[in-house]
């Protein structure tokens, strides 16, 4: 494994165009399971079926969830199908390991009554309030994910015409429609906040104080905090933003497909999830709030 792993993470990144992120994920997944290979004194070219579902229950054993498991049973998949087409490996020990069950986990998303306190809550009376809700306001006008936001250059919006581009995973690039209320907060922030940001002249859209392109990291903390300071009460991440963007969009009678392209999704199926969390919602709403939705009802009364 220690000798053929590089081959395989180059062509993740070469061919792939995975990001750094992703490709050190991949990374550790695959040296965790040399690792165990080795103990065992078992080559990587050699291992059979029973190394990789060994390797599984190890992993179980140790507290990791079914989710968790079966994502490293891609990873290893993903390195056994490299290594069959342009390793010479002669067989992939994965081919009949079943993934691990797991149950379907809905996204976590907010109220929109909780996204309008969110977008309310930084102080836009100061140039980093100001950058703050513009960022708030375009991710959920758009459905982005936070390595995206952080990421766009400073040209990516057309304020004039609603529309920001967007290069989404694998350096795909895709064109996400958002809001007047979006443009407006962006323009604000173009006008009145970033030129005092920009010290350095960056090529990035949204500044940290001291000018640099806001981080992942930050942008997180910012967002728990608005989220605090709003009332929500579960814990606030960017991605449950995103979460309400398509789960909101649904419930107001948006097209699937049409989702899909703006979430960057590769595959539909991906999407549907969200159909799942609006059925969900609308059992509680139904739960809630019709007459005899709790109500057991009576005995029919056979004639005589």
């Amino acid at each position: 494994m220690e000798r053929d792993l590089p081959y395989y993470l180059d062509h993740l990144a070469v061919e792939r165009g995975l990001s750094g992120a992703t490709l050190a994920a991949y990374r550790g997944d695959l040296e965790s399971f040399g690792k165990f290979l080795a103990v065992r004194r078992v080559e990587a070219s050699r291992a059979g079926r029973k190394d990789v579902s060994r390797y599984l229950a190890a992993l179980r054993s140790r507290g990791l969830s079914s989710r968790s498991a079966s994502r490293v049973l891609s990873s290893v998949r993903g390195f056994y199908a490299f290594a069959v087409a342009h390793l010479g490996f002669a067989e992939d020990p994965t081919s009949d390991v079943s993934n691990p069950r797991t149950g379907l986990s809905l996204p976590k998303t907010l109220t929109e009554g909780e996204v309008e306190a969110l977008l309310e809550a930084p102080d836009v009376s100061t140039p980093l309030g100001l950058r703050d809700r513009a960022m708030l306001e375009l991710m959920y006008a758009s459905g982005l994910r936070v390595s995206e936001i952080v990421g766009l250059p400073a040209d990516a919006p057309d304020v004039e015409i609603g529309v920001v581009r967007i290069t989404g995973k694998g350096g795909k690039q895709r064109l996400v429609p958002f809001g007047r209320a979006a443009g407006r907060w962006l323009r604000e922030y173009l006008a009145g906040a970033r030129p005092g940001l920009d010290r350095r002249r960056s090529p990035h859209l949204f500044l940290s104080a001291r000018g640099a392109a806001m981080t992942r990291q930050r942008f997180w903390q910012l967002i728990e905090g608005y989220g605090r300071a709003a009332g929500v009460r579960s814990r606030l991440t960017p991605h449950v933003l995103r979460h309400s963007f398509a789960t909101h969009l649904l419930e107001h009678g948006a097209d699937l497909r049409a989702l899909q392209m703006m979430l960057g999704h590769a595959d539909i199926a991906t999407t549907q999830i969200y159909t799942q969390v609006s059925r969900s919602r609308l059992r509680r709403v139904y739960d809630e709030f019709h007459p005899r939705a709790r109500k057991a009802g009576g005995r029919a009364k056979i004639g005589r």
